[in-house]
């Protein structure tokens, strides 16, 4: 019976083997070097040095990192959660709707934010919200004064930028769903009198609940990750305004070589990913049962 159970394993034991080794192993790793005072130059570059539970006790004073979790959080909530996944389900909506020639314009310029490599993507961003970028001089047209942006609402300028870049995603993913939806369910609704916003909230968006809550899954986690757009738009500033999670991690770990510290804040990362994994996974699983 267990050398049935192993046979059964073979075909995925090659993708087990990559998962351990370039996959668990760095988090590992990142787990320990985050109990150490590991540093890229001097002695501790060399031979660090096991320091317990002083990393994650200084996390707790530095006033640093408080700010980067709220900030992380408002992030996530607002550009993945609210944005990216309200919006893309918005348009697809809009395109089972319409013509199949507008449909298709409007995929494409989705899309096309999404296809982008993340550098030119941010640096497009960078340039349309920098204060003599494409924003301020449309404005300029409209006679409106313009705003430096990028340092009056850093925030705000990265959650419109990542929502414009990740948008695509949600709606590829509910065009998907709304594609299976029975359109005899929704037919006979109609016929006993249901109205449109009737027939989304008690039919369409129930037989696609298991589509929202994958979708929100993977959103969220590459939200937590983001960090080049972030970066390059305002590499965490003015004054940590726009210091998330992973631009904290890459400061103390790369910018002021403190790697020990500096994986400390990625592990909490990590644990924080594995919280909002658990929790839509749960619900996918009470969903299906």
């Amino acid at each position: 019976m267990k050398i049935r159970r192993l046979s059964r394993l073979l075909p995925v034991a090659p993708a087990i083997l990559l998962l351990l080794v370039f996959l668990l192993a760095p988090v590992a790793w990142s787990f320990y070097a985050s109990f150490t005072d590991a540093a890229l130059t001097g002695k501790a570059a060399r031979e660090p040095q096991w320091v317990g539970a002083e990393n994650y006790v200084r996390m707790v004073t530095d006033d640093a990192f408080p700010t980067a979790v709220w900030l992380t959080v408002v992030f996530v909530a607002a550009s993945a959660v609210l944005g990216q996944n309200l919006l893309g389900l918005l348009i697809a909506l809009l395109m089972t709707r319409s013509r199949k020639s507008v449909s298709d314009w409007v995929g494409t310029a989705v899309v096309a934010a999404w296809v982008l490599p993340e550098i030119v993507a941010a640096f497009a961003a960078y340039a349309y919200f920098n204060r003599d970028g494409t924003l301020n001089q449309l404005l300029a047209v409209l006679g409106t004064h313009g705003l430096d942006w990028l340092y009056s609402f850093p925030l705000v300028a990265i959650i419109l930028a990542n929502t414009w870049r990740g948008t695509a995603f949600s709606m590829l993913v509910y065009r998907a769903a709304l594609a299976n939806v029975p359109r005899d369910v929704s037919e006979a609704a109609l016929m006993d009198g249901a109205r449109g916003w009737q027939r989304l909230a008690f039919i369409t968006l129930p037989l696609i609940r298991n589509s929202i809550a994958t979708n929100l899954m993977l959103i969220t986690l590459q939200t937590l990750a983001v960090f080049t757009l972030i970066w390059v738009m305002t590499a965490g500033g003015p004054a940590n305004a726009s210091t998330t999670l992973p631009v904290l991690a890459y400061q103390e770990a790369f910018k002021f070589g403190d790697i020990g510290y500096g994986t400390a804040v990625a592990s909490v990362l990590i644990l924080l990913g594995m919280v909002f994994g658990a929790v839509y996974v749960w619900l996918l699983r009470e969903r299906r049962a």
